[in-house]
């Protein structure tokens, strides 16, 4: 009872991790759609929501499988980067992730991390391949990213077999709050330096990113945020001379 009750926590925990490379697979997809959502309020540039869902369900499903047959068959037309995505980096980690289901994951640090570097060269891969010197001998731009991510590669999967192979800690209970407003403040400011402005991007910025922590006082980060926020506004206009928009453009218009 002991071995089928250790074998069924075993397999609950490789599903959780296979579910989290799945979504890791399509997190440059998801990023993208949540982005191309600002086109809507005009916030930053690039395709909108629609496009970008529909391109990427058919590079994932019928793009990429129609670029790696007419490859097989000898054709060089060249493909969309939505495939180029799927093909180099979407695909592997799915396929990591189908595998890690029939594996017995003896240090999930190790494996766990090294998969996610993997996916970080991929990545690196897929970012640098319209460079020229990224196929066959001929040198250019992109070869030290080649060079680079395919030694990456290589390292983050010897780590990742190292979590299968030998005996090491579990994961660690990881606290995804402060990553996760850090990252919503960086990409609302991003969004908003132009139709708000860069007092109110700022400020509003720091605010979102100290919800982060539970230990927040808010009349101090308001402080904070303020004097930094001053800050920035003499720093980047008047200083370094950047022509960055101040105030809101309704404001201003």
């Amino acid at each position: 009872m002991a071995d089928t009750m250790g074998h069924s926590a075993t397999a609950t925990r490789n599903t959780s991790v296979a579910i989290g490379f799945c979504l890791l697979a399509v997190a440059p997809q998801i990023f993208e759609f949540i982005w191309s959502i600002g086109t809507i309020f005009g916030w930053g540039a690039g395709r909108g929501p629609a496009t970008v869902l529909i391109n990427h369900a058919t590079a994932l499903v019928a793009g990429a499988p129609a670029a790696l047959i007419g490859s097989v068959g000898g054709e060089t037309k060249k493909a969309s980067s939505d495939v180029l995505l799927a093909l180099i980096y979407s695909y592997p980690v799915f396929a990591v992730a189908i595998v890690t289901l029939f594996m017995t994951i003896r240090s999930a640090q190790d494996y766990v991390g090294g998969v996610i570097l993997m996916a970080l060269a991929l990545f690196a891969l897929w970012a640098s391949s319209d460079l020229q010197g990224m196929r066959g001998f001929s040198f250019g731009a992109g070869t030290a990213p080649r060079m680079f991510g395919g030694l990456l590669v290589a390292l983050s999967a010897g780590i990742a077999l190292t979590g299968l192979l030998t005996d090491g800690p579990a994961m660690a209970h990881y606290s995804w709050r402060g990553p996760l407003f850090v990252m919503v403040s960086i990409v609302f400011f991003a969004l908003a330096i132009r139709p708000l402005g860069l007092v109110v991007s700022a400020f509003a910025s720091f605010m979102i990113a100290a919800m982060g922590s539970h230990e927040t006082r808010w009349l101090e980060a308001a402080v904070v945020g303020a004097c930094l926020t001053l800050g920035c506004a003499l720093l980047f206009p008047y200083v370094l001379g950047l022509p960055m928009p101040m105030f809101p453009r309704f404001l201003i218009q």
